[in-house]
């Protein structure tokens, strides 16, 4: 998707895949981890996402990624959460106590602003690539995540023929075969969701599959 699309969205606030609440599966799933309370938790593509104050709710520091400047402003406004904000390299970066965001292109984003990361969420960003441009978001998640970083990964499969995305169909065989050489990778759940997303329902899509992944970066 080009960056004028997701600008598109947001200014006409056509932002179904923003949840308004915080993701049950990142409740259930993220303890599984076992990560130490003081973790530092890259989020890419965040948006506005109210599974950020849940991450530093369980006390650890975000890091996250957002082309647009609209969604990050509105997460700060909405939760009322004073920040600051600088400029570094080729990003905005806005800052409260336990929250930086970069405003920007993920492709842009410096590795050594993540070098103290060690785990990663990815609820919307995996599946908001068509497959043309997936591959190269996998890698450069890879290229940021510091060797040894754990992760939960969230991913919708649908039959693609039958809805354009976004979000976009990611099959466990895509990840297994695109992902694996640089993630340890164990399917956590996958769970039939068709009956509770009415947009896929009402487009006549014929089948709907939720999967929840821990990804341990190789190195």
């Amino acid at each position: 998707m080009q960056p004028s699309f997701w600008h598109e969205k947001w200014d006409a606030q056509q932002i179904g895949f923003h949840l308004s609440a915080v993701n049950p599966l990142l409740v259930q799933y993220w303890p599984q981890l076992q990560l130490a309370a003081d973790s530092q938790v890259f989020v890419p593509l965040c948006g506005k996402s109210l599974d950020m104050c849940f991450l530093a709710e369980q006390g650890h520091g975000v890091i996250a990624c957002e082309l647009n400047d609209l969604a990050v402003s509105q997460f700060y406004q909405e939760n009322n959460l004073p920040y600051s904000v600088d400029k570094v390299d080729e990003h905005q970066r806005y800052q409260t106590e336990q929250i930086t965001i970069y405003q920007g292109d993920i492709f842009t984003l410096n590795r050594l602003d993540m070098e103290n990361v060690s785990a990663f969420y990815d609820r919307a960003a995996l599946i908001a690539w068509p497959d043309a441009m997936r591959l190269n978001y996998a890698k450069q998640l890879a290229n940021l995540i510091p060797a040894g970083s754990v992760g939960l990964l969230i991913t919708l499969d649908y039959p693609q023929s039958e809805l354009n995305g976004p979000p976009f169909a990611v099959s466990d065989d895509w990840v297994m075969a695109n992902m694996s050489d640089n993630f340890e990778i164990e399917r956590l759940a996958t769970n039939d969701v068709l009956s509770d997303n009415p947009r896929f329902i009402k487009k006549q899509v014929s089948s709907l599959t939720e999967s929840v992944y821990k990804l341990t970066r190789r190195g």
